[in-house]
């Protein structure tokens, strides 16, 4: 058993996928139209045939009350490692992505949280 798929829910996909391709650096795998919807996901550069997440779009109630409550408290709804978090959050800054949370060494890995213009708090971290 092997995870291959997990997904963020996301409350714009096409805002989604051009933050998460254009900003974080990711390549768009899938884009298959559903309806309303599409199937979208996105994978590394470095692992295009690992896990791929899938921009999921917020078409349940309950799950938008979750998101918006995740947000809120500031709680991450996912993380990425990266290299060098400080390295990150610099190259993230200046194209404009904001950070709740500026790179914060705790215990062995040092952190930083950033808004994903989609509702979501994203932590990257890398093992120091």
């Amino acid at each position: 058993m092997k995870i291959t798929l997990t997904s963020l829910m996301v409350d714009n996909q096409q805002k989604a996928i051009k933050f998460y391709t254009e900003t974080l650096g990711f390549i768009k795998k899938t884009d298959i139209p559903m309806g309303e919807h599409s199937w979208i996901t996105v994978v590394s550069p470095e692992a295009q045939d690992g896990v791929e997440l899938v921009l999921e779009p917020l078409g349940f109630e309950p799950a938008k009350v979750f998101q918006k409550a995740l947000y809120e408290a500031g709680i991450p709804a996912t993380a990425f490692s990266v290299d060098n978090v400080d390295e990150e959050f610099e190259r993230l800054s200046e194209a404009g992505v904001k950070f709740s949370m500026q790179p914060t060494v705790m215990g062995p890995t040092k952190l930083a949280v950033l808004d994903d213009t989609c509702g979501n708090n994203i932590q990257i971290f890398q093992i120091i």
